[in-house]
C-alpha cells in the first residue's frame, strides 16, 4: 500500500486533521515569503544577483555586470536561464520594469520555497510518518526563520531544493514504479544543472538503492542520471566551448586552489553553532526528532550526514550552502514525531504533541524579521549586529527610481559600497555606465546622475530620498561619452 494513503493506525479524522494543518502552515509559509518578495530588496550575498539575476538580465534586456564566473566559465546557465525565463515571461506581460520583473523573479522563488515544505512531507510519508507528524514536520520547513530568510532569493541553493526533496520522495518510495523512479531521478540531474553539489544526492540515491537490494531501480536510477549528466555536458559545450567546462573551472578553484577561501575560512562547528542562533527552538527540536528517526530512516539520515559533513569539512562556508538540506531535515523530524507519538493512541494527544511542533515553527516564524547578519553567520567581524534584512536595500530602491528617469546617462553610487553588494543593473535597467565609489567624480562629467548622502547633497536636485540615501540629478545635461567603460565586475 502507498504509503501516502491512510491506514488503520492513522484513521481518517486524523488525515483530515492533517490536511488542515498542512495547508494552513503551507499558506502561512507562503505569503510570509511572498510578503518578504515584495518588501525586502536587500542581498544576503552578491551572488542572488550576480549569480542570477545580472546574466538573466544581460539575456533579456542588454546591459548587465559580468562577474569572474561568467567571464571564466564557473557556472552553468541553467539557473540564469531560468531567471532569464521568468524576465521574459515578465516582459511579455507588459511587466518590464525592475519593480515588474523581480517581483516576478522573487515571488517565484517564494512559491518554490511553499512548494520546498511540501516535499518535506511528501519525503516524510514516504519514510514512514503518519500524515499529522508529516505535516508537523513540514512546518519546520514551511516556518522556520532561516528558510523564511532564503526564500525569496535567486540562488542555486534554493532553486535546487525543491528537485531534491521531491525527487528523493519519488525515487525512495516503496514499491516506486518505473516511472517515478526516472522523475525522481530526472529531478535530482535537474538539481545538479542548477547547483554542482546536488551531485551529493545523485551517488547517494544511486547507493541506497543498490544497498537495498534494488538492483533494477538502481540500474534504471543511474541510466537516467547518466543522461542528465550529458545534459550538463552539452548545455557547457554549448554555451562554454567544451564538456563540462563549468565543473571543472569550479572544482579546479574551489578545491584545488582554494579560492573560496578568500571569502573567509571557518570551523567544521560553523553550521551548528550558527543554526543554533539563527533558530534555536527548531534546531534543537530537528536535531532531536532527527536522532529518533535514525533506525526507521536510515537511509535517508545516512545522506543528510554525508551532505553535512562534507560541507562542514571545506574552509570556506556560508549557512545558504545548507539550505537544500533543510527540507531532508524537516522531513526526517515528520518521522522522528511519528515514533515519538507510537504510544499516544487518542487523536486529542497526538493533535497535542503535533499542534505543539507546529508552536515551535510559528515562534521562529514570528522571530524571523529579528534575524542579524551575526545570527545568520555572516560578516560576523565586520557587522554582526545589523538586520540581516534590507541590507543595500535603500540603495537598490533608488536604483528603481533611476531607471524611470529617461534623461539618465549616467549613474554614480558614491557611497563607500563595492558595486557588488548593490542590485546592479538588474535594478537599475538602463544601458548607461553605472559607477561605485572607486570611480571618477563629479568634474568628470561622466554621470549626471548619483546616489549619496545627504551630508554630500549639493550641488543637485534631490529626486528622491530612501532611509539615508538620496538620489540626486546633477546640473549636467549630456555625459561625456565613456568609451573605456567595462562591464567586467570590479
Amino acid at each position: 500500500m502507498p504509503a501516502t494513503l491512510p491506514t488503520p493506525e492513522h484513521p481518517p479524522a486524523e488525515l483530515r486533521l492533517a490536511r488542515v494543518l498542512l495547508v494552513l502552515t503551507l499558506t502561512a509559509g507562503g505569503l510570509l515569503r511572498v510578503w518578504l518578495a515584495l518588501m525586502d530588496d536587500g542581498l544576503y550575498w552578491p551572488d542572488e544577483i550576480y549569480q542570477s539575476l545580472e546574466p538573466a538580465h544581460r539575456l533579456v534586456f542588454g546591459p548587465g555586470f559580468i562577474p569572474w564566473e561568467f567571464i571564466e566559465g564557473a557556472r552553468t546557465w541553467a539557473l540564469p536561464g531560468l531567471v532569464a525565463g521568468l524576465m521574459g515571461l515578465a516582459r511579455v506581460l507588459g511587466l518590464d520594469s525592475p519593480a515588474g520583473y523581480l517581483g516576478v523573479v522573487k515571488g517565484f522563488f517564494a512559491l518554490l520555497g511553499t512548494a520546498t515544505a511540501w516535499g518535506s512531507y511528501r519525503l516524510a510519508r514516504v519514510e514512514g510518518a503518519g500524515p499529522l507528524a508529516a505535516a508537523a514536520g513540514a512546518s519546520l520547513m514551511a516556518l522556520a526563520s532561516v528558510p523564511l530568510y532564503f526564500a525569496p532569493r535567486a540562488m542555486s541553493e534554493n532553486a535546487a531544493a525543491f528537485p531534491v526533496v521531491l525527487g528523493l520522495a519519488l525515487a525512495l518510495a516503496p514499491g516506486a514504479s518505473r516511472r517515478a523512479l526516472a522523475v525522481g531521478a530526472s529531478l535530482l540531474g535537474l538539481a545538479v544543472l542548477l547547483r554542482l553539489q546536488s551531485g551529493i544526492f545523485c551517488v547517494g540515491l544511486v547507493v541506497l538503492l543498490a544497498a537495498r537490494r534494488q538492483w533494477r531501480a538502481a540500474g534504471l536510477t543511474l541510466g537516467v542520471l547518466a543522461v542528465w549528466a550529458g545534459l550538463f555536458g552539452l548545455l557547457d559545450r554549448l554555451t562554454w566551448g567544451s564538456w563540462f567546462h563549468s565543473a571543472f573551472v569550479y572544482l579546479d578553484f574551489n578545491f584545488v586552489k582554494e579560492g573560496g577561501k578568500a571569502w573567509g575560512v571557518a570551523p567544521f562547528s560553523y553550521y551548528t553553532r550558527v543554526l543554533l542562533k539563527a533558530m534555536p527552538g527548531i534546531s534543537l527540536l530537528v536535531g532531536g526528532l532527527g536522532l529518533l528517526a535514525l533506525w526507521r530512516s536510515r537511509g535517508l539520515a545516512a545522506l543528510v550526514l554525508v551532505f553535512f559533513v562534507l560541507h562542514a569539512s571545506q574552509p570556506h562556508k556560508e549557512l545558504r550552502f545548507l539550505v537544500p538540506l533543510l527540507p531532508l531535515l524537516a522531513a526526517l523530524a515528520g518521522v522522528g514525531l511519528e515514533l515519538g507519538m507510537a504510544r499516544l493512541k487518542a487523536l486529542r494527544l497526538r493533535a497535542a504533541v503535533a499542534l505543539a511542533v507546529v508552536a515551535v515553527g510559528a515562534v521562529s516564524a514570528g522571530l524571523s524579521r529579528r534575524l542579524t547578519f551575526g545570527e545568520i553567520g555572516q560578516y560576523v567581524h565586520e557587522r554582526p549586529h545589523i538586520s540581516a534584512y534590507d541590507d543595500s536595500g535603500p540603495i537598490n530602491r533608488l536604483l528603481m527610481v533611476a531607471s524611470q528617469r529617461e534623461d539618465v546617462c549616467g549613474l554614480k553610487i558614491e557611497v563607500p559600497v563595492h558595486i557588488a553588494w548593490t542590485g546592479g543593473y538588474s535594478y537599475f535597467h538602463h544601458n548607461v555606465p553605472l559607477y561605485w565609489s572607486a570611480s571618477p567624480d563629479r568634474p568628470s562629467g561622466l554621470f549626471n546622475y548619483v546616489i549619496t548622502l545627504p551630508q554630500w547633497g549639493v550641488g543637485g536636485e534631490v529626486v528622491a530620498r530612501d532611509k539615508d540615501f538620496l538620489l540626486m540629478r546633477l546640473p549636467l545635461q549630456v555625459c561625456v561619452p565613456d568609451r573605456g567603460f567595462s562591464w567586467r565586475l570590479p
